[in-house]
């Protein structure tokens, strides 16, 4: 079954979240193609993924000095309470993350980089070796397709003076691929200049705001309606 992993981490819940905005019609095109039963949604700003502690960073390191059995071994390296509740928490999102054939990822810039909350989750997630096929040594994600919808107050794209200043999607770019997942199959969207319509002095880029945000919207709607799991378990 096709199944899309759903993660909001913008701080804005009042409803005028562009990045929520883009990341729901994503969504819902993706449902009306391939139904319900596959979509899992996570908003790490309702339910924030507690930052790491000692507990998690011991059982880690235990499981680095003895060859990183594999994700259902990892059990019976646990030794304290506080242990088996960090492996609880983390082993859902894994799990989660592993699950999906598509994960889309609505990742709105913070002062030039990706939100706490996105952090959080990856820092968890990160545990290590979980994304090691421990029979053959590839990455578990290595057809896993991510959509990431990333969406800036100004503007950051190539050629612009702030260029050198996005240190979001090059580091979204670099985690993924470190992880396994193939170039290919790492997409970002971008909405920019989306304080055009708030800040006074950025009024005259109000027409640059509006026709980033419409190809944004006509990008994202695009990408869903093609995602997918082909039976070869390729990524389409």
């Amino acid at each position: 079954m096709t199944s899309l992993l759903h993660l909001d981490s913008s701080a804005n819940r009042s409803g005028d979240s562009v990045s929520r905005e883009l990341t729901a019609s994503f969504a819902e095109t993706w449902q009306a193609r391939h139904g319900s039963a596959g979509y899992r949604y996570r908003d790490l700003a309702a339910d924030p993924v507690p930052p790491l502690d000692t507990a998690y960073c011991t059982l880690g390191r235990r499981l680095e000095r003895n060859g990183l059995p594999s994700l259902a071994g990892i059990d019976a390296w646990i030794r304290s309470p506080a242990e088996e509740r960090e492996w609880g928490l983390t082993r859902l999102l894994i799990t989660e993350l592993l699950a999906a054939d598509t994960v889309l990822i609505g990742a709105p810039m913070y002062n030039y980089s990706v939100s706490a909350l996105l952090k959080a989750w990856i820092d968890r997630v990160s545990f290590p070796g979980v994304f090691t096929d421990p029979d053959t040594g590839k990455s578990l994600l290595r057809g896993v397709k991510i959509v990431v919808v990333t969406t800036r107050g100004g503007t950051y794209g190539p050629g612009t003076p702030r260029e050198a200043w996005d240190f979001q999607t090059p580091y979204l770019r670099m985690y993924f691929g470190k992880q396994g997942v193939a170039e290919q199959n790492i997409c970002f969207v971008s909405a920019e200049m989306t304080l055009a319509g708030l800040v006074p002095h950025l009024a005259h880029q109000r027409p640059l705001a509006a026709n980033s945000l419409a190809a944004a919207r006509a990008e994202v709607t695009a990408l869903a309606a093609t995602v997918g799991r082909s039976a070869s378990g390729a990524t389409a």
